[in-house]
């Protein structure tokens, strides 16, 4: 038999996909199932990104591309921080990647030695652990609070650095809780982690979809910091794996020779279709999206609440509610698989998110539709009041 390596023994299960394995199950026996819990957009690319896909796919444009991607693509993305997020970029500094997770696999093996520890917030992402894991590192879950808005801050930071801590990996908004970072804070934190020599890895790949105000960078901080975005969310382009990297200029020739090795260049019909992503006819249809992803979110706010699901702090962006389910129970998982199986809607086990809330939280995904949503919550009250006591009166 095959001698798995040990990082495999360690690697984190991703009980989101576990879930969902489970109901494609139920879905193929005929169950109608309800996905409250993957983060997939139920919208598609638009139709200009599609038609420029087949246009650069007939014309042949297939084969490899520069590993740092087209510099069309990157110019695009450059402007984009430019005007969306008042970011002033240059477009070298930009790295096309093989989605948001080849950014941060890439960024993991470029700035960790083995025997390095990074410092994330609980609750947090769980295929980060994998990525440090995968570069020889170990990561330090801080747990926060609901008053911290689950996030991290830089007295936090400043108590809990080690000797073998080299950065942080910080997501604003976040995945599971759709929280903010201020920018007062963030400040605070750059400086921190500056101070002591280390690296910020900031996860923006759900900037495009805030809800709150007018959207900034982390990159109007500090521009030495590493940024991690992705085409998979705001542009609803999950399966064409496109994501991007900025960092340092000085830093991305040594990006740019291992990710040779790695990849040899993100998908290349991918890109040339991610250059339409930025037209101003996409642009409009993406803008009109993320109103419907906020009328999704305000709905179940307050649907939530009324059937005493609370949700500690009111996600300000991405399409994730991390809801309290202490009312009824203490066992996410016992709570999602039973939600599954008798009503056929699909949540997400807090377990997936850090062991500080794993047993009394759940994560939904607001990504499919509005009418859609308002059946699994007709189900869910239906099977709150079923189950559990106390009830709901």
């Amino acid at each position: 038999m095959l001698q798995a390596s040990q990082r495999l023994d360690h690697t984190v299960t991703f009980q989101a996909l576990e879930i969902t394995k489970q109901a494609r199950l139920l879905k193929e026996s005929g169950q109608d199932i309800i996905g409250l819990g993957i983060g997939e957009p139920d919208f598609t690319a638009p139709p200009i990104v599609v038609e420029t896909l087949q246009h650069a796919a007939q014309a042949g444009l297939s084969g490899y591309s520069p590993t740092l991607g087209l510099t069309q693509l990157r110019m695009s993305i450059a402007d984009y921080y430019k005007q969306e997020f008042g970011a002033p970029i240059s477009y070298e500094q930009v790295i096309i990647t093989t989605g948001g997770s080849g950014a941060l696999l890439l960024a993991c093996m470029s700035l960790l030695n083995p025997g390095d520890e990074i410092i994330m917030p609980d609750p947090y992402y769980p295929a980060n652990y994998n990525f440090i894991l995968c570069a020889g590192a170990t990561t330090k879950l801080i747990p926060t609070t609901a008053e911290e808005r689950f996030q991290l801050s830089a007295d936090k930071i400043a108590a809990n650095w080690g000797d073998k801590t080299r950065g942080i990996l910080i997501a604003s908004p976040s995945n599971p809780t759709g929280t903010t970072i201020t920018k007062e804070e963030l400040t605070k934190i750059i400086q921190l982690v500056k101070s002591k020599g280390g690296f910020v890895i900031l996860d923006e790949i759900y900037l495009g979809l805030s809800y709150e105000g007018t959207a900034e960078s982390g990159l109007c901080i500090d521009p030495d910091i590493i940024v991690i975005n992705s085409f998979s969310k705001f542009f609803n382009m999950t399966g064409w794996r496109l994501g991007w990297m900025i960092a340092p200029s000085y830093f991305v020739p040594k990006i740019e020779n291992l990710s040779a090795s790695l990849n040899i260049c993100p998908p290349t019909l991918a890109q040339h279709a991610a250059i339409s992503c930025f037209a101003p006819e996409a642009m409009e249809i993406y803008r009109a999206r993320r109103l419907a992803f906020k009328e999704r979110r305000d709905y179940l706010l307050v649907e939530l609440e009324r059937l005493k699901l609370h949700v500690p702090v009111k996600p300000e962006g991405a399409f994730y509610i991390y809801a309290d389910i202490s009312h009824y129970s203490n066992d996410s998982m016992d709570f999602c698989q039973r939600l599954l199986r008798e009503t056929g809607v699909v949540v997400t086990p807090g377990l997936d998110f850090g062991p500080a809330f794993a047993n009394n939280t759940i994560r939904i995904s607001y990504s499919t539709g509005l009418e859609r949503i308002k059946e699994a919550i007709a189900r869910l009250e239906k099977f709150l009041a079923n189950n559990y006591s106390p009830s709901l009166e």
